[in-house]
């Protein structure tokens, strides 16, 4: 029962029964694997990049990009969680178990996934993945907090600066993608990132300029 009623209102303004355009992948970055000989590295990783190519150029995938310092994300055309998963198989790396590899619904409210042609224009962005963090100390004033947590972001997205602002449904929390210069401290003073609702992970995201729909 607290379970339900914790998903019910978990960013309350996505329907949970909603059926997602979008398929978010998260490549995370593997540090409990011994590292691979620099060769057998390459060609995965040219395999990873040619597999990118194919799956673009089928209208599968709409937009990739790698995180500083190793992982990143892939978003998907589709409606289904298992059909991703399966055209991920492809991937060399995937193959290679080089990855934690998370495949979720998305939903963006602001911003999206759309194709861009070559050539492309790398930009940086900041990157902030919200994960929830449900307990017993806070699980009564759910509601309440996550309610505080939109009214909060409402307010970051009329800097201008919010190229993405978008959840995961299912209680899988969600991100936050932002241009130009960030004061950590701004995403910290978050109600629910203080009250403890939402843990926090930060990253610098490389993408092809128009990928998340941005102008």
């Amino acid at each position: 029962m607290k379970r339900f009623i914790f998903l019910l209102f978990l960013f309350p303004l996505i329907s949970q029964a909603q059926t997602p355009e979008l398929i978010f992948v998260f490549l995370n970055k593997r540090t409990d694997k011994a590292g691979l000989p620099e060769a057998e590295v390459k060609k995965i990783m040219e395999g990873h990049l040619a597999n990118i190519s194919r799956l673009a150029s089928e209208g599968k995938l709409l937009s990739a990009g790698p995180f500083d310092g190793g992982g990143g994300i892939f978003i998907f055309k589709s409606k289904s969680v298992e059909q991703v998963k399966e055209w991920l198989q492809t991937d060399p790396g995937v193959q290679a178990n080089r990855w934690r590899v998370e495949v979720l619904p998305y939903f963006p409210r602001v911003g999206g996934a759309c194709a861009v042609k070559e050539p492309y224009e790398m930009v940086t962005y900041h990157f902030v993945r919200y994960i929830p963090n449900i307990a017993k100390f806070n699980i009564q004033d759910t509601p309440r907090i996550f309610k505080s947590h939109d009214d909060y972001m409402k307010e970051i997205i009329k800097t201008g600066n919010v190229i993405t602002e978008a959840t995961f449904g299912d209680g899988e929390g969600g991100v936050l993608i932002m241009k130009g210069d960030l004061d950590p401290a701004v995403i910290e003073n978050d109600p629910a990132v203080r009250e403890g609702l939402l843990q926090l992970e930060f990253q610098t995201l490389w993408i092809a300029k128009g990928g998340l729909c941005e102008r």
